[in-house]
C-alpha cells in the first residue's frame, strides 16, 4: 500500500519503541490510512518546533499539577488557533486524555523517526558555527553521497560554540571538522610535547 509516495505495508526496523514509538505508529497509520500522511508529517513537525519555541506551552504540557481538562482544553485551543489539522488535533486530544501530555514532544520525534525510517532515508544531523548557505548544503550533500548515503536528509542546527566548521553525525559516525576540536587536539599535543 503507498499513501502519499510513502510505502506503508511492509514492516521497518524502527529504533523508537516503547510508548513514544507506539503513540508514533498509531499516528502514521491513521495518517496514512486516512491519506493525509504528508500533512500530518508537515504539522507534526510545525507543532515540534511550536512546542520548541514556546515556553508557556511547554509549561503547560509538562506541568503535572494542572487538571487534565484545563490542560487538553488550553492545548486544543492553541492548535485550533495555529491552524493545524482535525486528525493532528484528535490526536492530542488522545493523548491528553491519556494523561501523556508531557511525553507529546518525544511522540512527535518518535514520529519524525519512523517517517525518515519507512522512508530509507538516513539522518544526517549537522551543527555548524554559522548557517549553512545552499552552496555549502549542496557540497555537503554531495560528500555523504560520495560516503555512500544516497538518501540522505540534512538537519541542521547552528552551535556558534564550535567556532568553526562542522560537526556531521551519521547513525552512530561522528565526523568532526570544528575549530573547537582541532584546538582541543593542538592543545593537547602541545602539552604532551612539553
Amino acid at each position: 500500500m503507498v499513501a502519499s509516495g510513502v510505502t506503508t505495508a511492509q514492516p521497518v526496523a524502527f529504533a523508537a519503541n516503547g510508548l513514544e514509538g507506539r503513540y508514533a505508529i498509531a499516528l502514521y497509520d491513521l495518517a496514512a490510512e486516512q491519506r493525509q500522511l504528508d500533512t500530518v508529517l508537515d504539522e507534526s513537525g510545525a507543532l515540534a518546533r511550536l512546542i520548541d519555541e514556546s515556553a508557556p506551552l511547554r509549561t503547560v504540557l509538562e506541568d503535572r499539577r494542572l487538571d487534565i481538562l484545563v490542560s487538553r482544553k488550553a492545548v486544543l485551543a492553541v492548535l485550533e488557533a495555529q491552524g493545524f489539522g482535525q486528525i493532528l488535533r484528535n490526536f492530542v486530544g488522545v493523548v491528553a486524555d491519556n494523561r501523556r501530555l508531557p511525553v507529546l514532544r518525544r511522540i512527535l520525534a518518535a514520529l519524525d523517526a519512523l517517517a525518515v525510517a519507512r522512508r530509507g532515508e538516513v539522518v544526517a544531523e549537522v551543527s555548524s558555527a554559522v548557517a549553512l548557505t545552499a552552496e555549502q548544503r549542496t557540497q555537503l550533500q554531495a560528500r555523504l553521497a560520495e560516503a555512500g548515503y544516497s538518501r540522505i536528509n540534512i538537519r541542521e542546527r547552528v552551535d556558534s560554540a564550535l567556532l568553526g566548521g562542522l560537526v556531521v553525525r551519521v547513525g552512530a559516525k561522528l565526523y568532526d571538522a570544528s575549530l573547537k576540536t582541532r584546538l582541543f587536539r593542538l592543545h593537547y599535543a602541545m602539552k604532551g610535547a612539553a
